[in-house]
């Protein structure tokens, strides 16, 4: 029996590292969709790149760091390459939260970084800015040591790759166009279908990255966590789409698409520890909070961020995170826990956005006297699809508006190589 439950707890956690897997999927179909065509495949590679390098790295460094014996509870100093570790399992499931963590950066930076700072920035994230966090807190580290909870990562993942996305978009300033004085021009994305198939491949996703990150299948835990996970996201979606009814007057489609996120993340710290009925209350303050901290960011603060993965991971984040200090069913303020929690809660992520905010201003200001972080005003505006990859997307259209011309594209180029003449037939 024992075997037997083994085999099947390590299948309920591949399935769950499976469909974390496929979460990349979505965030590429959402950051494509809510971009202009002319940077697509830009951001296609971005993401391909991100998921390949992060497992490549997390193997080599990131996990022992995460999950090595601590030192001082503040990182891992064993298991590089695996050394010694039998549970490649937990390792697998871990590596796709990583590339997870990372990829938050690429819809808050698109359509202006260069691909090679954007590599080098993801391996400081998964090699070593993303499992320094995640040893405080899921390693045995010392916030660990404190009492935070985060279940599943919404500090962990999400408030980690938020912040550096925060301090990149900010360094890297808005793109060409966003700002004229005090004007805000608005940039939509050209394809928002495609970006609705993204939130719900994430959507779907997530119930394996809540699901999955019970690490067993437990008959009693895992439906709740799911439960919790479709609740929240359900609560959000409604709470956005009211909320921008009643404050612009109609329901905004990207607002309540990332709205779901936003749940999505809010939940994710307490998907275990919470009761459905909070789970609903998270959710909605979650919908609520992130079309708040969109309109904040873009027009007050002025960081472009052209997916809102900034405030969907950020800021729901930090509000999914603070809030098991109200409705932790164990140790919860409304619960009689006192401010205890609420208190460790805090201090977690305060510490967790000082360390990110730090070593990501290092990273990027090494990266930039290697590689500048911005493309060319030029190169912008004809799009980084071309300048980046000598490509386009779509064959439809012309997405060029520089004077480069179409025709000069990396596949003309290579149909020039070859003989133009028709083959002889023998």
């Amino acid at each position: 029996m024992e075997i037997l439950q083994s085999s099947v707890d390590m299948m309920w956690v591949m399935l769950g590292t499976f469909l974390v897997f496929f979460m990349h999927a979505g965030f590429a179909m959402l950051e494509t969709g809510f971009t202009r065509s002319k940077n697509t495949l830009n951001i296609l590679m971005k993401n391909f790149i991100t998921i390949s390098l992060g497992a490549i790295l997390y193997f080599l460094v990131g996990f022992a760091l995460m999950f090595g014996t601590s030192a001082a509870g503040l990182i891992g100093t064993d298991g590089f390459l695996l050394a010694g570790r039998e549970d490649i399992g937990f390792f697998v499931f871990q590596a796709v939260f990583a590339a997870t963590c990372a990829t938050i950066i690429s819809g808050a930076v698109a359509e202006r970084m260069r691909l090679g700072a954007y590599i080098l920035l993801t391996i400081a994230m998964t090699a070593v800015i993303y499992p320094v966090v995640g040893h405080w807190v899921w390693g045995g580290g010392w916030l660990a040591e404190l009492g935070f909870i985060d279940f599943a990562g919404s500090t962990v993942v999400h408030l980690t790759g938020a912040t550096a996305a925060f301090i990149t978009a900010w360094k890297l300033g808005p793109r060409l166009g966003k700002y004229s004085g005090r004007t805000i021009n608005s940039i939509p994305g050209h394809n928002l279908p495609l970006g609705a198939l993204g939130v719900f491949i994430l959507w779907l996703g997530w119930f394996g990255f809540n699901g999955g990150s019970t690490l067993a299948a437990d008959p009693a835990l895992v439906p709740s966590v799911i439960l919790n996970t479709l609740l929240a996201a359900s609560a959000a979606v409604l709470a956005t789409a009211a909320y921008t009814r009643f404050r612009y007057g109609r329901i905004d489609p990207s607002l309540t698409l990332n709205g779901a996120l936003a749940g999505l993340v809010g939940i994710t710290a307490g998907a275990a520890n919470v009761s459905s009925g909070s789970a609903i209350v998270i959710g909605l303050l979650a919908g609520l909070i992130m079309t708040e901290a969109v309109r904040l960011l873009d027009s007050k603060i002025r960081v472009d961020d052209p997916v809102g993965a900034i405030a969907v991971h950020g800021v729901a984040g930090i509000w999914g995170t603070v809030a098991l200090g109200f409705f932790d069913t164990a140790s919860g303020l409304i619960y009689g826990g006192g401010i205890g929690l609420l208190g460790i809660q805090a201090l977690g992520v305060a510490a967790v956005i000082t360390w990110t905010l730090v070593a990501a201003a290092i990273t990027l200001v090494a990266v930039n006297a290697v590689i500048p972080l911005r493309v060319t005003a030029e190169d912008e505006e004809n799009g980084l699809d071309f300048s980046e990859h000598g490509s386009q997307a779509y064959e439809m259209q012309n997405v060029l508006t520089g004077a480069v011309p179409a025709s000069e594209s990396f596949a003309e180029r290579l149909n020039q190589l070859g003989d133009a003449s028709p083959p002889r037939v023998p």
